[in-house]
């Protein structure tokens, strides 16, 4: 009898398809445009989509950024979609459009390749899960960093050289705008430096000329709020005397292209008449002059901000920063307020932070009249004779005398008493005549009780 055996239908096994994805990265160093970055993604796109064996993963692009920087958005975000599943491959144009830096670029794809992620150079002609992928991926990338390093120090070499002979980088800076040729004065922006500059020697502080432009719905560079901080920053802006100051700041290197404050690693070069004055030589020095007798006076010198003699003089012993005031308005009389000094670390960011003891105004007068041998407290001898105060632990306070004398003093709070004054007792006592609610509690609220 024949035997008849059944052969079950399959499937033909479809090899799996691979999610790619492109980085591409246009830079400005070597005048590259933006139309460069457009051209790229179209034909990574197209590229990708074209072979059947791949599914389309989007192509991730950064536009005018170096590649020495770790600031790259598109980068960042792909390296977070890897994680997530969702790349197989990674196409690339070549080892300097991914990194520049060498341990950086060898770390990303050593953990790109534990991720089981292949990326490949197409310029090189490298994929970094061929086995001889890492060799060359390091001599390769040492030569792109090279080359980064070599140009970077051409370009300060030639900057530098034009620093020596006067030559002025363009700038951009509110007050002038660059035709190509020369830079120009827009004399509407010029009016407001000049208010700026005027209301300072006048005695204004940045804050209040802050809200005068406000108020009068000055703009600016950006098209913003003209704040404190860029009004600062104008008035020691030495560009505005037709003069200028060179390198004032410095890439510290190539890897990192970070820009520092020049504070003497590098000479400065100072070069006149390089373009169109709008503040007077004259002016400005006295500008300088009175920035830094203000910072002497430290706060005290800000007419906006509302001082006391204790201002800038309670210092915490926990965490070394200075007491602020703080005042609470009384519940029976909104006339009243109550004030208290609390360590800034505290108010700010709360007691896990700094545990340190608020401290009631009065009680630090109180004390200081006590350390100073008064019957009652002296604002003027006060200022004269004190240097800070630092509050330590709970109960101490440790005062520091202008000719180096330091006391100590135990102290105890008297917020519950101070806040019941005679005129308050009387007042609540009444209050309660009147109040039915409170009659049955009547006993509870003496004038002499010792417990409030």
């Amino acid at each position: 009898m024949k035997t008849i055996r059944k052969i079950e239908a399959t499937l033909p096994n479809l090899p799996k398809r691979k999610k790619v994805a492109a980085y591409a990265r246009v830079s400005e160093e070597k005048g590259r445009t933006f139309h460069s970055m457009s051209a790229q993604i179209s034909h990574y796109s197209s590229y990708i989509q074209k072979n059947k064996e791949w599914i389309y993963a989007g192509v991730y692009a950064d536009e005018g950024i170096s590649g020495t920087t770790d600031n790259r958005a598109a980068f960042q975000r792909m390296i977070e979609d890897c994680k997530k599943g969702k790349i197989d491959i990674i196409l690339t144009k070549s080892i300097s459009r991914f990194a520049r830096n060498t341990i950086d670029l060898l770390e990303t794809v050593r953990y790109l390749k534990d991720l089981g992620i292949e990326v490949r150079f197409e310029s090189e002609n490298i994929s970094s899960l061929s086995d001889d992928g890492e060799l060359m991926l390091t001599l390769l990338a040492s030569f792109a960093q090279e080359e980064s390093r070599s140009i970077s120090e051409n370009v300060k070499w030639g900057i530098r050289k034009g620093f020596q002979k006067g030559i002025v980088n363009s700038f951009c800076i509110y007050g002038y705008r660059w035709d190509g040729e020369k830079f120009n004065i827009v004399p509407e922006e010029a009016e407001v430096i000049k208010l700026i500059f005027d209301n300072f020697l006048n005695g204004l502080s940045a804050e209040q000329t802050e809200k005068q432009l406000k108020e009068m719905g000055i703009k600016s560079y950006t098209g913003g709020h003209f704040s404190n901080t860029s009004i600062r920053a104008i008035l020691r802006q030495e560009k505005y005397t037709g003069n200028s100051l060179l390198q004032k700041t410095y890439v510290e290197n190539h890897i990192t292209q970070k820009t520092k404050l020049n504070k003497g690693e590098l000479p400065t070069y100072y070069a006149e008449d390089t373009h169109p004055v709008i503040i007077e030589k004259e002016i400005f020095d006295k500008v300088q002059t009175e920035i830094a007798r203000r910072r002497e006076l430290g706060v005290f010198a800000n007419k906006a901000i509302k001082t006391t003699c204790f201002t800038s003089k309670i210092q915490c012993d926990n965490c070394g920063k200075n007491y602020r005031r703080s005042g609470k308005r009384q519940r029976k009389d909104p006339n009243e307020i109550y004030y208290i000094r609390i360590c800034i670390t505290k108010s700010e960011k709360g007691i896990s932070h700094c545990h340190a003891k608020d401290v009631p105004e009065k009680v630090l007068e109180k004390y200081s009249a006590m350390v100073l041998g008064l019957e009652e407290f002296d604002e003027d001898i006060f200022l004269e004779e004190i240097e800070k105060i630092v509050v330590k632990g709970q109960d101490e306070l440790i005062f520091h005398f202008y000719d180096g004398q330091i006391v100590h003093q135990k102290w105890e709070s008297t917020a519950r008493t101070d806040a019941w004054t005679e005129e308050r007792r009387e007042a609540w006592a009444e209050y309660q005549k009147g109040n039915n609610h409170a009659a049955g509690h009547k006993g509870r609220w003496h004038k002499n009780d010792k417990d409030s």
